[in-house]
């Protein structure tokens, strides 16, 4: 619930919560761009339903492990002034991409995935991740992606970050004068009140 959605302040939603935040943005924006793809007339194969789940589930690899958190606050006072890195991977968790462990995560605890949520979850980093390659370009017909889920889904979390990328940098083109790198806050120090507004909206999405 308090996981960053990335590490780096220039990426996007580098703050405690914003984990939560980029999820609701990218389930509104999937069911968005899916109207748009009926509109021209793309053969919609899969339910709301498993458009959402996949939404929803398709960064869960960002919270870590049961154990250990995906993120924690960069102790690097360096690394933070200069290159805007808040926080920085647990290196106590083993090497998994963020795709593989939320179906990891998913798996574990008994959550069955259709083959649509699957693709959707799986791939929807698009070409940014190499090993998508085997499924977005292909020359047979027989192995082409059979749903436009993940497609729709990539559509959605690239909307989702290039909008949380502007919020940041208008936020940051008025307050550069007042606001520094090193006092953004971490996970460490947040109010009572944050803290009780991401329970809500939590609860909210989950519950």
């Amino acid at each position: 619930m308090l996981m960053p959605a990335s590490g780096t302040e220039h990426y996007h939603n580098c703050y405690p919560g914003g984990y939560v935040d980029h999820v609701l943005r990218v389930v509104e924006g999937s069911l968005a761009i899916k109207a748009v793809w009926h509109q021209f007339q793309s053969n919609i194969n899969f339910t709301d339903e498993e458009l959402v789940f996949a939404a929803i589930n398709h960064d869960l690899g960002k919270i870590g492990t049961e154990e250990h958190e995906l993120y924690i606050a960069n102790d690097s006072e360096w690394h933070r002034k200069n290159q805007g890195k808040l926080f920085k991977n647990n290196p106590i968790n083993s090497f998994m991409t963020v795709p593989d462990r939320s179906l990891k995560l998913l798996a574990d605890r008994g959550i069955r995935v259709s083959e649509n949520e699957w693709f959707g979850i799986k791939l929807h980093d698009g070409m940014y991740d190499e090993s998508n390659k085997h499924y977005y370009i292909s020359y047979d017909t027989n192995s082409r992606l059979r749903t436009s889920l993940p497609y729709i889904l990539h559509q959605a979390d690239q909307m989702a970050a290039r909008v949380e990328y502007e919020m940041w940098l208008s936020e940051n083109t008025t307050t550069s004068k007042t606001k520094t790198k090193s006092n953004i806050q971490t996970t460490t120090a947040l109010s009572d009140s944050d803290k009780a507004d991401l329970v809500s909206v939590f609860n909210d999405l989950f519950k």
